[in-house]
């Protein structure tokens, strides 16, 4: 089976084609996120450019992006290990290969099908979808996972399931209608997560990549902001004015205390907004850790602090508690049955 991956380099292509392989210079990783950036990536496969729609301005000059298309084998070696560390423990990089796989495959699906989250390729390269930074980050331990794991997926009452991650819970995961549609999805239940409680360094040093040990403190955390900085973030992030910000009001909480529906209170303008990600992206210049915050607010001083916990929506599975699982001897079975409740593994079609 073959994936294309859409990679971009904004606003226009600047590679160089090798013998076996080809180097994109400038792609951005992190989009939208704290730890943004460009490196230069090589990658297996073949590559096609394709001008894009300007996403930065309507009616700009075309920009465009590089498409990648791969085995889907391939591309989960490199996923697993731009994801979390390839060298991290073996029954973290297979529960990761099965999980990448599942996703991708519905992906794929999908796209056949008419379901697109983007036009011209399956999958893109970053966080919307799965990181995928070609072979920089690779080693034969991802190989090892992969292959170990060939073709298995992730099911629930015979369907793939829709394998949803990331960083770190906060100590509870989450439920699907909090980040996403308001249905209920029964392998993706609210889950204890004592694991990344308190995860040794040793085991960030080794399962997190370079970019990601630059961010600390992401379990438990605190944002403060001035009135006047918190009003200007949020309407340049969410382009309303709101006039000065004079409270925030958590409406609706999710299993694990991420807030899915919060009142934002201006002089100007009042307005409840949701869910997970906007309320992550309006009140941070970046984006915040998590939505399962607390508000706690100064009259005297005119400041608003956050208190949170977790890196990430919280839906699914706790990359950095399965890595604790995984050091701690857990089978990439038990922490998949840990984090997706009856499920079953099998062989894709």
């Amino acid at each position: 089976m073959k994936i294309r991956v859409g990679i971009l380099t904004a606003p226009h292509i600047d590679f160089e084609l090798r013998a076996r392989t080809f180097l994109l210079k400038n792609v951005r990783i992190g989009i939208g996120f704290h730890w943004d950036r460009e490196e230069d990536q090589e990658f297996a496969g073949t590559l096609e450019i394709k001008p894009i729609p300007n996403p930065s301005q309507k009616g700009g000059d075309p920009w465009q992006v590089a498409i990648n298309t791969i085995d889907l084998e391939d591309y989960l070696c490199s996923v697993i290990s731009s994801e979390m560390n390839a060298n991290s423990p073996m029954e973290l990089l297979k529960a990761h290969a099965v999980i990448s796989r599942s996703w991708a495959i519905r992906a794929i699906r999908n796209q056949e099908s008419g379901i697109r989250n983007h036009e011209g390729f399956d999958v893109c390269a970053d966080d919307h979808c799965q990181r995928y930074e070609g072979l920089r980050r690779m080693n034969e331990r991802a190989v090892e996972a992969v292959r170990a794991t060939a073709g298995q997926v992730l099911t629930y009452n015979g369907e793939i399931c829709d394998c949803r991650y990331y960083k770190c819970c906060g100590g509870q995961t989450e439920v699907w209608r909090t980040c996403w549609e308001d249905i209920d999805v029964p392998y993706i239940q609210s889950v204890k997560c004592d694991y990344c409680k308190s995860p040794s360094p040793k085991v960030l040093r080794l399962v997190l990549n370079d970019y990601d040990q630059e961010t600390k403190d992401f379990r438990d955390w605190s944002v403060t902001y001035t009135q006047k900085e918190l009003s200007e973030i949020i309407r340049t992030k969410s382009g309303i004015d709101f006039g000065e910000i004079i409270d925030l009001l958590p409406l609706k909480r999710g299993a694990s205390g991420r807030i899915y529906e919060l009142k934002i209170v201006g002089t100007k303008r009042t307005e409840i907004i949701g869910k997970e990600l906007k309320i992550r992206l309006w009140l941070s210049r970046t984006c915040l850790y998590s939505s399962w915050f607390d508000v706690e607010t100064s009259a005297e001083h005119q400041t608003f602090t956050l208190t949170g916990h977790g890196w990430g929506h919280g839906a699914g599975l706790c990359q950095i508690g399965a890595a604790v699982m995984a050091s701690e001897g857990h089978s990439y079975e038990e922490i998949l049955s840990y984090y997706y409740h009856n499920t079953q593994l099998k062989i894709a079609d």
